[in-house]
């Protein structure tokens, strides 16, 4: 299938207007606006705290894209958020972390700003720009997977964005694999992300830790001296510097990520999975040992092909630069 620089499938009207796109990236605790060129390189880039009011929150995006207009002429604007997007990705639905609700943001924004502005899942965004720049290049069906908090997803078919039916797909982070496990937000219990994401990875620290009273790791004595501080981004670092438990919980992890990729193949078949988000940067504690898992629990192991997996090549900037590509297929910017 031949497609169109915005993963639609559909081709981009002519009339291309000779201006940049900001990409910007709205997560819970900060905005991050960059401006993009057509090769995916980011040329200057803005940041503040995310505000709480929806009325705050458009006007310190409207103050954003006005700061780099003023360094650039800018063509289009594509926002980048965790939440759920209609299809035609002009409004936001629900977004847990951020003040909208059923928020025409698209038009409320392009308003204020006199530009065109397109909405994307964060997960979607940082899939095409991996796809378009990054280590999903060349990649026919490809699975995102962006561990951090919880578990983002994006899915490439046939090279093109998988949305579903209405916007929302695909939620791999909430499908259950343990019944009556861990309570999750969404509501559920035993959702992927709670074994599997940097907040599972210090709950498993914890639980070990009180099933090993000697208090004889770094792990230990930190959370002794401070109960509940551990987070993923410690146990990792422990886990480095070889403290047993945390090293275990590592191990754990993987196990996991191994069980839910093993689940990803067998629903999708990908060619590719890329593993992005805050955890991809200590894959070398449990990405080989997560490949083996996903090794043998796949259906038909040691028969079928398996996906790559890699991990991200863009890092943080992936979302930005994906929602200004975006942005800039679907309004001709070039």
């Amino acid at each position: 299938m031949r497609t169109s620089a915005d993963g639609t499938g559909r081709r981009p009207a002519d009339g291309a207007v000779r201006a940049a796109t900001v990409g910007i990236d709205i997560g819970g605790t900060s905005v991050r606006a960059s401006v993009v060129d057509a090769s995916g390189q980011v040329i200057d880039t803005t940041q503040a705290p995310t505000p709480h009011s929806a009325r705050a929150l458009e006007d310190g995006l409207e103050h954003a894209v006005r700061e780099l207009g003023g360094r650039h002429r800018i063509g289009a604007v594509g926002l980048a958020v965790a939440g759920f997007i209609t299809d035609d990705r002009t409004t936001v639905r629900f977004a847990p972390h951020l003040p909208w609700v059923d928020a025409p943001v698209a038009h409320d924004l392009g308003k204020r700003l006199g530009l065109p502005v397109l909405l994307e899942h964060d997960a979607n965004a940082a899939m095409w720009a991996e796809h378009r720049f990054g280590s999903a290049a060349g990649g026919h069906n490809a699975v995102m997977l962006a561990i951090g908090t919880g578990i983002g997803a994006a899915l490439l078919v046939d090279g093109v964005l998988y949305r579903g039916s209405h916007g929302v797909a695909p939620e791999l982070g909430h499908i259950q694999v343990v019944p009556d496990g861990r309570a999750c937000p969404c509501g559920k219990r035993g959702c992927w992300e709670r074994y599997c994401s940097g907040t599972a990875l210090a709950e498993t620290a914890i639980e070990l830790l009180a099933a090993d009273p000697s208090r004889s790791t770094i792990l230990a004595r930190e959370e002794f001296r401070d109960p509940g501080s551990l987070t993923g981004r410690r146990v990792a670092a422990a886990a480095q510097d070889g403290d047993r438990i945390a090293q275990r919980a590592m191990a754990e992890f993987a196990r996991w990520l191994g069980i839910g990729l093993a689940m990803v193949g067998d629903i999708y078949d990908p060619d590719l999975v890329v593993i992005a988000g805050g955890v991809s940067t200590s894959a070398p504690l449990f990405l080989d040992e997560a490949r083996e898992n996903y090794a043998g629990l796949v259906t038909g192991a040691g028969h079928r092909p398996l996906a790559r997996i890699r991990t991200t090549q863009l890092g943080e900037a992936a979302a930005m630069i994906g929602a200004a590509e975006l942005a800039r297929a679907a309004y001709s910017v070039a």
